[in-house]
């Protein structure tokens, strides 16, 4: 096999079937954060364990992988988490103008009662010791990393199915009391996770007419910073 053979070969055998590649982008396509929409089904142990092997399976910067994965089920703690986010929800309101807020307030966050599984993802930066491979300049890497865990975990529940909605919304102490998380961990998302009765064809905000996706050619630089 001449040389540009075998490296048309090992290319084609990297990529994905035109199968795949939809499914793929079916799954970012139609992603959702879902917000109340919730069923209350239990999900099924093995679920969860691919969803989160699916998140484990996210780079991480010098390989330090600094997730956790709290799950939560119990209704008592569940509870303590709405009232803590329903605290500071109602301290958000406050933030926008009249006419915003009574939009605000018609959209319905109920995913922490209604879910039947809550995980709080959280990141570690002393996993990797005190210097780590690719954070040596940018401290902030390992919380990046810990970004692309959750949104493995997004995707790959999308494909199952599955509705994720991620709460951010509450006073890090709070859930910090609540989970009794150290104070050298970093809280990333509370994600909502459970079967839905219903998913928007587009994001529910667009749909509410709280803000619409952006042209992406008014966000794509050439070379330097806004040069098209």
């Amino acid at each position: 096999m001449r040389p540009d053979e075998f490296q048309n070969a090992l290319v084609k055998a990297c990529e994905f079937s035109d199968s795949d590649k939809q499914a793929v982008y079916r799954a970012i396509e139609t992603r959702r954060d879902v917000r109340d929409q919730f069923l209350p089904d239990p999900l099924p142990e093995e679920l969860v364990e691919r969803l989160l092997k699916a998140a484990h399976a996210a780079p991480s910067v010098g390989f330090m992988q600094p997730w956790n994965f709290t799950l939560v089920t119990d209704a008592d703690v569940k509870e303590r988490a709405w009232q803590a986010f329903s605290r500071a929800n109602a301290e958000a309101a406050e933030m926008f103008g009249q006419e915003q807020q009574a939009l605000y307030r018609s959209l319905k966050l109920e995913g922490i009662r209604k879910a039947p599984l809550s995980i709080c993802v959280t990141c570690d930066p002393t996993r990797g010791g005190d210097v780590v491979l690719g954070r040596t300049h940018n401290p902030r890497m390992d919380v990046y990393s810990t970004v692309c865990a959750v949104q493995n975990l997004w995707l790959a529940a999308r494909a199952e199915g599955i509705g994720v909605g991620w709460v951010s919304i509450f006073h890090d102490a709070d859930i910090r009391d609540i989970l009794a998380i150290p104070q050298q961990i970093e809280i990333v998302a509370w994600l909502c996770v459970g079967r839905v009765d219903t998913l928007y064809g587009e994001p529910e905000l667009a749909v509410k007419g709280w803000r619409q996706r952006l042209p992406l050619e008014e966000l794509v630089f050439r070379d330097k910073w806004g040069a098209r």
